[in-house]
């Protein structure tokens, strides 16, 4: 039996979300029916958790005409989750601390992709990668056998690759200065961010890894010690040290 692949992009969340899915059980035409139920959810994620669409719930609980108990069950799951991550991280990831209220971007992506892994799956997809500008969640590798194969660019040069990682299920989330440059705060002190210029965690859960790519750019080696608590077993780190290409790793 020949491997079906379907390859696509589907524009929301102001980015570009590119699918790669394959399956020997299933036609192409059925995978592309898959990724359709995924596009359908991913715009119903933008709707829910978009901080630059007015109407969004979370642009209405931010403004304080909603509380956390009149959302929907995805915006309750995604705030606990948040909630989480803000302690496993020691308040490293905090997304209350942030201008304007409640943020949960830095954890949506991860877990939106994580979602979408599981609804292709749930469809006879085996294959699966999901590149939600720049953090992804893996599923199966690009074939049997054959991990996926995930680059790590230079924080300043786009072109350069600087660590490449086999990974055949999972996510990995990379935070720095990148397109956006220095936009993450400390949320202890409310300046910007100087613990790391380049981070990138993987692990089992993609808002989780997600999170803490941002802490260790709060908290650089300063918060390799997290990657020792039990609850982060599963979880490595591989960071960029802030004034140098110097880089470590657990």
């Amino acid at each position: 039996m020949t491997l079906a692949r379907v390859r696509a992009e589907i524009h929301t969340w102001g980015t570009v979300i590119f699918i790669d899915a394959a399956s020997f059980r299933i036609s192409e035409s059925d995978i592309q029916s898959a990724i359709d139920k995924v596009q359908e959810f991913l715009f119903l994620v933008d709707t829910l958790f978009s901080t630059y669409k007015e109407s969004s719930e979370v642009s209405r609980l931010r403004r304080g005409e909603i509380s956390i108990t009149d959302c929907s069950p995805d915006l309750q799951e995604v705030w606990d989750l948040c909630t989480y991550a803000k302690k496993v991280t020691d308040g490293s990831f905090d997304p209350w601390c942030v201008e304007g209220g409640f943020d949960p971007s830095g954890y949506v992506k991860g877990w939106a992709s994580d979602r979408a892994i599981a609804m292709l799956r749930s469809d006879g997809v085996e294959h699966i990668q999901i590149n939600a500008a720049g953090d992804l969640s893996l599923a199966g590798g690009v074939e049997p056998g054959k991990p996926w194969s995930i680059g790590i660019r230079h924080p300043e040069e786009a072109h350069t690759i600087v660590k490449v990682f086999d990974i055949t299920n999972g996510a990995i989330a990379t935070s720095g200065t990148y397109e956006r440059g220095s936009h993450i705060k400390d949320p202890h002190t409310g300046l910007i961010a100087i613990g790391a210029r380049s981070a990138t965690v993987y692990g089992p859960d993609g808002g989780l890894a997600d999170a803490l790519a941002t802490a260790l750019i709060v908290a650089g080696k300063d918060g390799a010690y997290l990657f020792q608590k039990p609850e982060l077993a599963g979880y490595h780190c591989w960071v960029i040290e802030r004034h140098s290409d110097e880089a470590w790793a657990i």
